[in-house]
Parts: structure tokens; sequence; C-alpha cells
């Protein structure tokens, strides 16, 4: 895991990692375990907990998922049951009537209370019947007696406000336990347990008939009897979210169980005070802790059956029972092994250690603590932790606990921003599992395109948000690279010659005293991504710094600088100073852009900028500086509108299939009123415009070209000209061949037609080649640019 870590560019301070096996992070745990335990935040208690049989473990609500399914709810006739009084005076409360105090059976045909429910196989666990205050329907029923079918246990028919009236028949059994509204129930009216789950999801004795049977299968076995007896009238379908264990899949069942808990109800105001302290990102992710923490009705069971994870650190006086705690100087001890210190108050030296594990939860919860090396001296001083990276499943779980547990032990939050992943999808659209099969490992990735383009993918990510990984993607990272890295390998030829490397070297002030409007241009550029990457970062919103740092690099520096800037790096005409401030501006740009992107592509920036001759890493330099003087919005504007005119003259010339680098005789730029204050903005970058265009003669102006067609060649159209000349055609077609196209244009512009052979020829006979010429007289092309709103008149 740590080569990987390494492999794909993790930076952090190693000397702190921390694995939660190690003996080191045990004692760590179990000093928690301590501490809460002494604020009477960690107690021992025989409470319902969520209970996987597969697993043969107690889980925490956290742990629980659910899962959508259908089944059948059962329509059963529970029959009136005549509970003598001599018997109901015997029975306290709420509590049923066992079958073996009462042994007549009642007849299953006569009408009772019909109820509908989805576990029929849990009737024998059945302890009262519920029916709403309201329901008319049970009104003269409440405080009377049912007969459980097949079970045989007479049971009293209570109201409560809770029940769904239209649910079904509005009478429901209260079996302990089906879910957690059964154990509110119980609780709420004091009515009996019968423990009729065992460990392993069998039922147990009380069951009777039942006894030994898989959960599944006494269900089946159950429907088929009490239709065979005539107890069940009718089933329908129904949609079911059932509660599942997060490991094995099993669907839970909650059974009674002494365990030990964490007071999670004592802590929740504070926990949610304290999340509303941290910066969360996405700030509505929160809202999925608090909404959790809302809902917790039961403590946090935090023992495991489980054989492997950190020891809870407790042994038992084997004479008195009392609880018993290690020294803090003996831990981490494994109390199945270790002995205590000292004597039972009762004066017992023999013990029993405990043999549950804690919640692997209750290690990771601490994992703030644990990097801050709490309670060692010096803790406090990196606690709390700046950032928690963590994925959106997983709020509830370690984001709510750690936050609980760390305000348990310092009282403060653990960490000052929680900044919460979306998980991964495979190219299939599902989730990456390796029960899926849809895995894309990073090794994979990097073996084939380098770690960089993997991180420029994820960075592009939303927090908050899935992601689906996409080659293309990927390759679209490797491409961004290579054409960052040419453009480096281009600027490289330029400035690093001992000759570029002195001038460079010398006075920045007098450098930037030569600096091209173009030069300040992308200066202004770069400040704005500047500005745009820092607040982008502080918001963890990645994927705006990548795109933002993208398009700097593809466009603006290589498609559109670096272009214009060439002129001046390859024409002996331009001045010494002109030529130092282009590279100086080549080299400047490119060295922040790659501090801008180091955190994003860390390799990539690290080997371009080794090739500057600096001592040590780009990560550990500071972040690029805004120079006052280059941050002008007015210059990157005026710059934009420059820009767009050199994009406009470059995509004519590759439309007219005319080389890049070939000379433009002229360029003339005509403005209307709307666009007259362009003039100076174009005037301004000129001398970049001429440059980058290789156009000798550049104006600007206003008004509208001076420009009309000319016909430089006719060719007479024999199709025409055969059918109606006849005889005479080759007359018609000599004097067009032999007539000058000047005199036949004016004629047929004059007259409209021309006299020959006895009859006439206007354009139609004839094919007329025309160019569009200037006030010259030279041929022009005429450029309109609805972007600018200007004309452009080009000489070639």
């Amino acid at each position: 895991m740590r080569g990987q870590m390494r492999s794909v560019g993790f930076s952090q301070d190693w000397s702190r990692e921390y694995i939660t096996m190690t003996p080191q992070y045990r004692k760590r745990t179990q000093l928690s375990f301590l501490k809460m335990y002494d604020q009477g935040l960690i107690y021992q208690g025989i409470h319902p907990v969520n209970w996987c049989p597969r697993c043969e473990t107690a889980i925490a609500f956290a742990e629980v998922e659910y899962s959508d399914n259908t089944t059948f709810l059962n329509y059963v006739n529970f029959p009136p049951a005549d509970v003598p009084d001599e018997v109901l005076a015997n029975v306290e409360g709420n509590s049923y009537v066992r079958y073996a105090d009462f042994p007549d059976k009642a007849d299953a045909s006569v009408p009772g209370v019909l109820i509908a429910t989805t576990r029929p196989e849990l009737m024998s666990a059945c302890v009262a019947v519920v029916v709403h205050p309201d329901d008319e329907r049970y009104n003269s029923l409440l405080g009377k007696y049912v007969e459980v079918p097949l079970s045989g246990q007479k049971v009293k028919i209570i109201a409560d406000e809770e029940v769904d009236m239209e649910y079904g028949t509005g009478a429901v059994m209260i079996c302990t336990f089906g879910d957690k509204t059964d154990v509110a129930w119980v609780n709420k009216y004091d009515l009996d347990v019968i423990e009729a789950i065992s460990e392993q999801g069998k039922l147990t004795g009380a069951a009777g008939r039942y006894e030994g049977m898989e959960l599944p299968d006494a269900k089946k076995q159950t429907i088929e009897d009490l239709k065979a007896e005539g107890y069940l009238t009718k089933q329908e379908e129904v949609d079911q979210n059932v509660g599942q264990c997060w490991r094995c899949k099993t669907p839970i069942e909650i059974l009674v169980k002494k365990q030990w808990f964490v007071a999670v109800t004592k802590l929740i105001d504070e926990s949610k005070k304290a999340s509303n302290e941290m910066r969360w990102v996405p700030e509505h992710m929160e809202s999925r802790l608090l909404n959790w923490a809302d809902s917790m009705e039961w403590d946090w069971c935090i023992s495991r059956q489980r054989l492997f994870a950190t020891p809870i650190p407790v042994w038992y006086c084997k004479e008195c029972g009392k609880v018993m705690l290690p020294d803090e100087d003996q831990l981490p001890i494994d109390p199945t092994v270790d002995k205590p210190k000292h004597a039972c108050e009762c004066g017992c030296t023999e013990f029993i250690g405990e043999e549950d594990v804690l919640d692997t939860w209750m290690d990771s919860s601490i994992s703030p603590l644990s990097v801050a090396d709490w309670p060692n001296p010096g803790w406090e001083d990196i606690f709390p932790s700046s950032i928690r990276p963590q994925g959106h499943d997983i709020i509830r779980t370690w984001a709510f606990y750690t936050t609980l547990r760390c305000l348990a032990l310092t009282g403060q939050k653990p960490f000052d921003d929680i900044v919460i992943n979306g998980m991964v999808f495979g190219e299939d659209g599902y989730k990456m599992s390796k029960s899926r099969g849809n895995v894309t490992g990073p090794e994979e990735v990097i073996s084939e395109y380098g770690a960089d383009p993997l991180r420029l993918w994820a960075a592009n990510s939303v927090p908050g948000s899935d992601v689906a990984f996409d080659w293309k993607n990927i390759k679209h990272g490797y491409k961004f690279i290579r054409k960052f890295w040419n453009a480096f390998r281009f600027i490289s030829m330029h400035i690093f010659d001992e000759e570029s490397e002195k001038a460079l070297s010398g006075d920045i002030e007098d450098i930037k005293a030569h600096l091209n409007p173009m030069d300040t241009w992308i200066f202004a550029k770069l400040n704005k991504v500047n500005k745009i990457v820092d607040e982008a970062f502080y918001d963890y919103n990645y994927s705006i710094a990548v795109n933002t740092i993208e398009q700097f690099v593809w466009h603006d520096f290589c498609d559109e600088y670096i272009e214009a800037v060439k002129y001046r790096l390859y024409n002996d005409d331009i001045s010494e100073e002109s030529r130092i401030a282009a590279k100086y501006t080549l080299r400047t740009v490119i060295e922040d852009t790659l501090k801008l992107l180091a955190p994003i592509a860390p390799f990539f920036a690290e080997e371009v900028y080794q090739y500057f001759g600096h001592e040590g890493s780009i990560h550990n330099e500071l972040w690029p500086e805004i120079d006052p003087k280059l941050d002008s919005t007015q210059v990157e504007e005026d710059g934009d509108l420059a820009i767009e005119l050199i994009g406009e003259v470059r995509r004519f010339k590759s439309a007219s299939k005319i080389p890049l680098n070939a000379d433009v005789e002229s360029a003339t730029v005509y403005l209307n009123e709307k666009t007259e204050d362009l003039k100076d903005v174009f005037e301004y970058f000129a001398d970049d415009i001429k440059g980058t265009l290789k156009i000798q003669n550049f104006q600007v102006t206003t008004g509208k070209p001076e420009v009309h067609e000319k016909v430089i060649e006719i060719e007479p159209d024999m199709s025409k000209i055969g059918p109606t000349f006849k005889k005479n055609a080759g007359q018609v077609i000599g004097f067009i061949k032999s007539t000058d196209p000047d005199e036949i244009a004016k004629q047929l512009t004059e007259n409209g037609e021309i006299a020959i052979a006895d009859g006439v020829i206007t354009e139609d006979f004839l094919k007329m080649k025309k160019e569009i010429v200037g006030a010259s007289g030279k041929k022009v092309d005429i450029l309109q640019s609805e972007k600018l709103g200007v004309i452009v008149e080009v000489v070639r």
C-alpha cells in the first residue's frame, strides 16, 4: 500500500503513519477506552443489539446497510382467548400468558384480530398485539387477549399512537424482536422478552416445533402450517427495506445481549456543535452527519464477537464479577493472556479476561489523535488536524465517530476542514469493486501513461460527487502533459544557452521595462490564473484549478503567446532588449505555471523544474507572487482582442492554404462607429500583430474598404455558344479569346450585351473568373469578424 501511495505521488509525513494493528496504536485505543469509561461514557449493559447471524457478532447501527426487496404481507387470524380471572390475577402489566399456564387451545375459525406481518416465523416471540388508540375497529377489544397461532401464548391487545392504521389491518404483533419499533414498544410497556432466535440465526426452544430451523426455512414452514390450520386468510406482495450486515450482506436480527456501549446519546448535541465548527466541502454533506446524529436512538455497541481486533481491556473478578481495569502503564494488554497488577477489592486474585474485541471504528475514530501522538507532550500543536479527506459512504461512521470520540477525549473538534469525495465507477457504469471485476488499478494506468495523467483525471472530479473512470480522460491528461512538455522543449532551445542565461540573470527591472504588449498580456493572464487556482485550492475545487491551468497552458500560452513571440526570437531585425524580454517572459511564465500545477502533477512539474538549475524541489518553493505592475484586467481584455484579430487572419491563411509563416503585403483593419475604440488597442499591439502574422504594412482606420470586382479571365461557354450560333460559333469564340477581358466586361456592364455574328452574347455565354481588388488595384481578401465587429482587408 505504501509503495502504491508513493507511486501516485502522495506527499505526507511518513513518520506519523499509523497502522491500527500495531501495539502502539492498540495502546492508544485501549487508553481512549479507559478514559471514556472513567467519564461514564462507556458502559456494559444488557440491551437489544443488531446481530449478524453469519458473522456471529453484534454490529452498530452505522454498520447496517439497507436493501430493497419484495416479500409477502401475511394476514393471520389471532382468535380470541378467554383467560380466567384467576390466571389474570397473576399477570403483571402487559405480560403475555404462557401456553403452559393455560393449555386450552383457541378455535382458529373464530374471528379475533387479523394481524398483518412479514415475519410469521417470529410468532413464538410475540408478547402483545398493538393497535392505534383512534382505530374504532378495535376500541372494544383493548385490554382483551388473543391467542398466537401455532405457539399458543395468550397476548394482550394494547394501544399506541405509533401504529399505522393504513398499513395492513392496522393491528400489529409485538415480537422480540422484529425491528427497532418492537424494541421501543417492549421498553415503553415493560413487556417480557422471549429469546426465539439464536446467535447462529436459528430458532430456539421457544419456537417449539420449529426449534433448530434456519429462519428462511422456518418462515416457509410456518406459512404452510398457518394455511393448513386455517389461520392464514390471505397474502399480498409488498416492498420491503431490509437491514443487512455491511460485511457479508446477511439480514440482521435484533438479539438481547450483554455488550459494551458508548453513551452516544449523551454527546449528540456537542457532536453536532463540533460538526458546525468544521468547514464541510461540499457544504451540504454535513446534513448527512447531522441527520444521522438526530436519528440515534440507541447507544453505540462497541463490542464484537470476533477473533482479531483490539481487545477490550477488561477483566472480571472470578469471585464477585466486578469489572477490573488495567493501569495505563500496562497497555496494551490482551486480557485473555495478561493479568491485573492488583487483587480485586474482595481479595480475589483470579480473573476472567474479556474475550470480546472492539469495533473497528473504535480504532479508526482516533486517527487524528494518533497522527498528533496523543496523549504525549506536543500533541496539541498539530491537533485538530487541518483536513480530513474521506468518502461520502462513511460519513455516519468514520466522520461521526471521530467527531464524537475526539470531542469526548479532548473537548475539541477533530479537524478544521472535512472534504468529501465520491465513489469511483468503472467503465461498466457500476461502482468499482473486486466482486464485480471492474477495478482498474493505479499501477495499470501508471505503467502506460504515468501518475500525473491519473492525478489530473482524479482532480477533475467534483467534491462529494461520484466520478466515472474513463481511459479517454486519462489520455487527455497525457496529451496535456505532452503539450506542456513540447512547449518547454521549444522554450529550452532559447533560454538555456550561455548568452541567454547571462542576459536573463541581469537586472530584472530593466528587462521588465522592455516588455512588449503581448508580454504584459500573458502576465495578466497568468495573474488571473494564479488567483483562480489559489481560490480553487482553498475551496478544494480541484477541477476548477485543473481546467484553468489547462486552458491557460494549452491555449493562451502555447497556441497564442508562443506563436506570437516567435518573430522576436528568430528575426534579426528585433532589438536585443525585446528578444531578452520575450525570453524572460517565456521562462517566468513556464516556471510559475509549473508551481501552480505542481500539487496536481508533481512528477512532471518536478522533472521540468530541475532543468532550470534550481537547488531543491519545486514542492519547497513559495506560491508564485503577483506583480501588481503586471496585474491589469484592461491589458488582459485588450490582449484578448488582439489575439482574436490574429486568430481571424491565421484562420483565413489556413482556409486559403497559405502557409502560416508566409509574408502578407498588407492588412488594414476597418472600424465603424461602434468599434472605433478598438483603434488604440490594435495600434498598441501593432508590432506583435505584424510580427506574428508577418505583415509588412499594418493599418487601422475607420469606414469601409473601397473594393470592386475585376474580371481577370473570360472563357467561352461552348455548351451555350454552339447551339445558339451554330456555323458562326467559331467567329464568336475567336472574338472572346482575342478580346481583352476588361473590354468585354466594360461592354457588358454598359450595354448588358455584345452584338456579334448576327446575334448577341451576354454573361450567360461566358465563363468569367473574377477577383476583388482594392483602391490600389491589387487583389485583396476581405475578412469580416463578427466577434470583433471589424472588417480586415488583406493584400497577399
